[in-house]
């Protein structure tokens, strides 16, 4: 109801953005409660999916409801902010989405997440998502009065300065090309090509 209603992104135009990036060999962090993997049209028949999140129970929910698709994902406990464990290894798609609104700090804080995920998209894979913004879009009543909860005594968010043009800035320092649209005060984003870190 809020995404419909609040952020005026139906998840249909999510699923989309899933069905049209989603690889074989896939990486979700934060996945939810699963909806969007279990509503997935992949574009193989057995699909690798990996599960990123620091919660067990999120990714406990959404390995359940994939079960009802015939995958059994692996699951990985692990923090965003934090250089993700290279063992986990390369993936075609990694996906973040209604995420980083949640995520502490300035798009200069929350790039440093862009870098460790530019680790293990492959060279010719994409990282996708959206995030509902703060500021540099036209929020409805319905959606301010959110935002101020959400951001202040609740504390589930942290994104009232987030806004379209700090979000590519920080892609763009991951990854080469970055396409970003608005949708309602969503931005639902695409970035390929990742800038890879020289091994030391």
């Amino acid at each position: 109801m809020e995404q419909h209603y609040a952020w005026r992104c139906p998840r249909e135009r999510l699923l989309t953005h899933y069905d049209t990036h989603l690889g074989g060999r896939h990486l979700d962090i934060g996945p939810g409660t699963g909806w969007y993997l279990h509503q997935a049209t992949y574009p193989a028949a057995a699909p690798e999916i990996t599960l990123m999140d620091l919660g067990t129970n999120t990714m406990a929910m959404t390995a359940g409801r994939l079960a009802d698709r015939n995958i059994t994902p692996e699951v990985h406990t692990g923090s965003i902010l934090a250089p993700i464990d290279p063992t986990v290894g390369v993936f075609g798609s990694v996906a973040a989405n209604f995420v980083f609104h949640c995520v502490p700090g300035t798009w200069a804080q929350k790039g440093k997440a862009f870098g460790h995920i530019a680790q293990v998209v492959a060279a010719d894979g994409v990282f996708f998502g959206s995030t509902i913004l703060g500021t540099g879009v036209q929020h409805n009543l319905f959606g301010r009065a959110l935002c101020a909860l959400y951001n202040g005594p609740i504390k589930v968010f942290d994104n009232s300065a987030d806004d379209p043009g700090g979000l590519r800035t920080a892609l763009s320092a991951a990854f080469e090309t970055v396409d970003i649209t608005v949708v309602g005060t969503v931005a639902v984003f695409a970035a390929h090509r990742p800038r890879r870190i020289p091994a030391q």
